[in-house]
């Protein structure tokens, strides 16, 4: 099976300037974690759920007044749309995350994996390896 089989598809994303309200009021209307931040048509990180909570509140920063760049992890793993799904399960799992951006061969975001669409279609033996690599994961918070 192919990324594009089990991916979601039209997902939102982020601008690095972008506010911080205006960005999570795309994550509340989609019912999502997270966002691709994309600057000039590139993936340049990802905002989460966490980061807000994290980064933002946790950090007192005027939420009003922050921008997504301020608060998004800038590491960001992808996969292709034409890759097998074990093999972006296996970016999942060796970078212990639990959300891919999907390119197409242009690398424009068509979707994202998640560990909710893996879960859903692949055998259970390869959702369990990644759930447990991405569990035992422990991210450090950068000091603000």
């Amino acid at each position: 099976m192919q990324v594009r089989d089990a991916m979601t598809a039209g997902i939102r994303i982020a601008e690095p300037e972008e506010k911080l309200p205006h960005a999570a009021k795309k994550m509340r209307t989609q019912n999502i974690g997270a966002l691709p931040v994309v600057e000039d048509g590139k993936l340049v990180g990802m905002v989460t759920d966490r980061d807000f909570v994290t980064r933002a509140i946790g950090a007192n920063k005027d939420i009003a007044a922050t921008k997504v760049r301020d608060i998004m992890s800038d590491e960001c793993f992808w996969c292709a749309e034409n890759e097998e799904l074990s093999d972006a399960v296996r970016i999942m799992e060796q970078n212990k995350v639990r959300r891919l951006p999907v390119m197409n061969d242009n690398r424009e975001i068509v979707g994202m994996l998640s560990l909710e669409d893996v879960a859903v279609h692949a055998p259970a033996s390869l959702t369990g390896e990644v759930l447990k690599a991405v569990a035992s994961a422990k991210k450090e918070m950068p000091a603000t």
